[in-house]
């Protein structure tokens, strides 16, 4: 009965909101001549004559049954609540199913009021056609007028001419070029005029799309521009195959024209394609990586409703888990950053962009002990992601002291807040470095891990609070955690490890671009350093599905795909601006920087990794062979050499807790 109430309410609502709408009355009335327009039309077709006083007196009799009848079915289906500008085939279905429903409905009440008795059966049913075919047509013309008078802006409203608008040629006849030819249809506010489109099918050759031909086949791309006078060019296809891009990118650049693309899908929100998302090419689109498939149930499991805390969150991976976690709906994200900029950044965005998420702004650095502690107190998070470190490899290396403290000790305390305050799920991020290390920066990510593998094997003595602050409690200055030491704990700590991100503060590819801009050179290492590299979208999508899959102690390893080599990638950088590499501008090779190396790895040989459930992540179940108590004892002796700022002793002791590094004394 309620529920009756509140249908009864709400259609009340619509009714007044209608009946305050001047256009409302006008398509009310067109539709009323319309229907009655109708059946005169079915009665003169069947009998040849509306002269007759028995056909009038038949027509003055059913006339006010009919507008009872058609016209509250048209509102019950639907037809007064649309934007009549924007009819759709949604809407011409609607009508056909309110024509019928309607014309049976006059029917049945014809035959239990006289038996049909005196009326013809075919004047009801060409009464129903004509209704139907007269009230679509009248929809459909109120859009194509709208379209012709204001959305082309070509008829009198417009002031825009067709020779002002940009002469525009798609590449690719599919879902995407249907939609932005819509786009371009229904509204004046992009100033592009399609001229024609090509594709690889041979097929769809002398087809059109709304109105557009199919010229030809992609490869005569040039011969295109030359008949159609193209003056852009839009990638109208979403490719995630890099042969493919890297081939219609080349075609597009031998034309001398701008050409650019629209986004990928996993940059797209639902897969909603539209003429104002087009943007240049981007060294993203040649790297061809696959849409990541989710399992959106498992992660909205552990997310929906949680408070979750990233820390980081301005950075490339922390401010794009922010937006992938906006899908998931929780309760509130605690942003955390030392940099005020770009926790100011991401801040912005989220609060402009994503109104009705609830956020708050830490800024602070994690090695803050009564800033954590206040910050888990006040906002019990549920889920912590752990972006933040300091990762500039030449940097770090010649300040080590700063990843011991920021890296090590920062994460340390972290996963103690944690562990104290009863957080569900603990995501560390980790790098491709931490594999064979031959930087401070690799090493102490893998410290991380070893760390991480430690708490999440409850095997720590329950000696809490790191090693540095421990050290400093002589002086008094050192704080302490006001909760004792749990003797268990039910916080599940994994680990996620990837390579570099594309256009993250740390990537060559900003560098590349700023050089490019000035004209070169363009410095490039080595010609063979090869790296892994993935967008911050892919990487943020598999970490939040790695959360999902942890069950305590996991390296998760996300597949990079094939490496690429650096040197390409600053030809292939320095080809999408249109000049050529060597000639337009110059590449020079100025030797590997402090603590770098040729190749990276993901996996150490021998490290046992197995296949998950998904496609892209593999698992390595981590182990290490040294003991918590010693592991203790070597971040005791890192925190001395760390507040002594000795660099040599901070590589010794690295070496030290992981073996498999292999330090770069020279760099002091």
């Amino acid at each position: 009965m309620p529920g009756l109430i509140d249908k009864i309410s709400l259609h009340g609502r619509l009714l007044r909101n209608l009946a305050r709408n001047p256009k409302f009355w006008v398509i009310l009335g067109v539709d009323a001549i319309l229907i009655s327009a109708a059946h005169f039309l079915a009665y003169a077709i069947r009998f040849e004559s509306l002269f007759n006083e028995q056909i009038l007196g038949q027509i003055s009799s059913t006339m006010p049954l009919l507008l009872c009848i058609k016209l509250p079915s048209f509102y019950m289906f639907g037809l007064y609540r649309g934007m009549w500008r924007y009819t759709s085939l949604g809407d011409i279905v609607s009508i056909l199913l309110a024509t019928l429903f309607s014309s049976t409905l006059v029917v049945v009440l014809l035959l239990f009021h006289s038996h049909f008795i005196g009326f013809s059966r075919s004047v009801f049913l060409l009464d129903g056609l004509f209704t139907f075919g007269f009230i679509a047509c009248h929809r459909i013309s109120i859009r194509y007028f709208y379209q012709q008078q204001i959305g082309n802006g070509q008829g009198f409203w417009s002031t825009e001419t067709q020779e002002e608008r940009k002469r525009l040629l798609l590449v690719g006849a599919g879902d995407a070029a249907d939609r932005v030819l819509r786009e371009l249809r229904d509204t004046n506010r992009y100033h592009y005029q399609a001229v024609g489109i090509v594709d690889d099918d041979p097929h769809k050759t002398g087809m059109k799309l709304h109105g557009i031909p199919v010229l030809g086949l992609t490869g005569d791309i040039q011969e295109h521009v030359r008949r159609t006078r193209a003056q852009e060019i839009l990638i109208a296809t979403v490719v995630i195959d890099k042969v493919k891009m890297r081939r219609l990118v080349t075609l597009c650049q031998r034309t001398r024209l701008p050409y650019k693309v629209l986004p990928t899908m996993g940059e797209l929100i639902d897969g909603r394609v539209s003429i104002k998302t087009i943007r240049d090419i981007s060294y993203k689109d040649l790297l061809g990586r696959e849409e990541v498939r989710l399992d959106q149930e498992k992660i909205g499991a552990y997310l929906t409703g949680k408070t979750v805390l990233i820390t980081g969150a301005g950075g490339s991976i922390g401010s794009e888990l922010c937006r992938q976690i906006l899908r998931f709906q929780p309760g509130l994200i605690v942003l955390f950053d030392a940099s005020e900029e770009n926790l100011y950044n991401v801040q912005m965005e989220l609060r402009h962009e994503h109104e009705n998420v609830a956020t708050v702004a830490i800024l602070g650095k994690v090695q803050d002990l009564r800033l954590l502690d206040m910050v888990f107190r006040q906002h019990r998070p549920g889920v912590v992601f752990h972006t933040a470190a300091y990762k500039h490899v030449p940097l770090v290396e010649r300040n080590p002291w700063q990843a011991v403290y920021n890296n090590i000790f920062g994460t340390q305390l972290l996963m103690e807040a944690s562990i104290l305050h009863g957080v569900e799920r603990f995501v560390l991020v980790s790098t491709d470095k931490a594999v064979r290390p031959t930087n401070v920066m690799g090493a102490s990510k893998r410290v991380t891990e070893l760390l991480m593998l430690a708490y999440s094997r409850r095997c720590w003595d329950g000696n809490f609070s790191p090693a540095w602050l421990r050290a400093q409690q002589d002086t008094g200055a050192a704080p302490q955690w006001t909760n004792p030491s749990p003797a268990s704990h039910t916080t599940r700590f994994m680990g996620v490890r990837f390579g570099n991100v594309l256009g993250s503060s740390g990537s060559v590819i900003p560098l590349f671009k700023r050089q490019i801009e000035k004209g070169g050179p363009v410095t490039v290492t080595h010609p063979e350093v090869t790296r892994y590299f993935m967008s911050a979208e892919e990487a943020a999508q598999l970490i939040l599905q790695s959360g999902s899959m942890g069950e305590g102690g996991e390296i998760f390893i996300l597949k990079m795909g094939e490496p690429i080599k650096i040197d390409q990638m600053a030809r292939e950088l320095i080809k999408l601006t249109g000049r050529e590499p060597d000639s337009d501008i110059e590449i020079h090779y100025v030797g590997l920087r402090a603590g770098e190396k040729l190749f990276e790895e993901l996996i150490t040989e021998g490290e046992g990794i197995v296949a998950t459930p998904h496609e892209k992540i593999m698992v390595l179940r981590g182990e290490t062979e040294m003991s918590c108590r010693i592991l203790s004892e070597r971040l005791e002796h890192l925190a001395h050499h760390a507040n002594r700022l000795d660099s040599r002793s901070i590589k010794e002791v690295l070496q030290q807790i992981v073996p498999e590094y292999q330090p770069d004394y020279s760099v002091q």
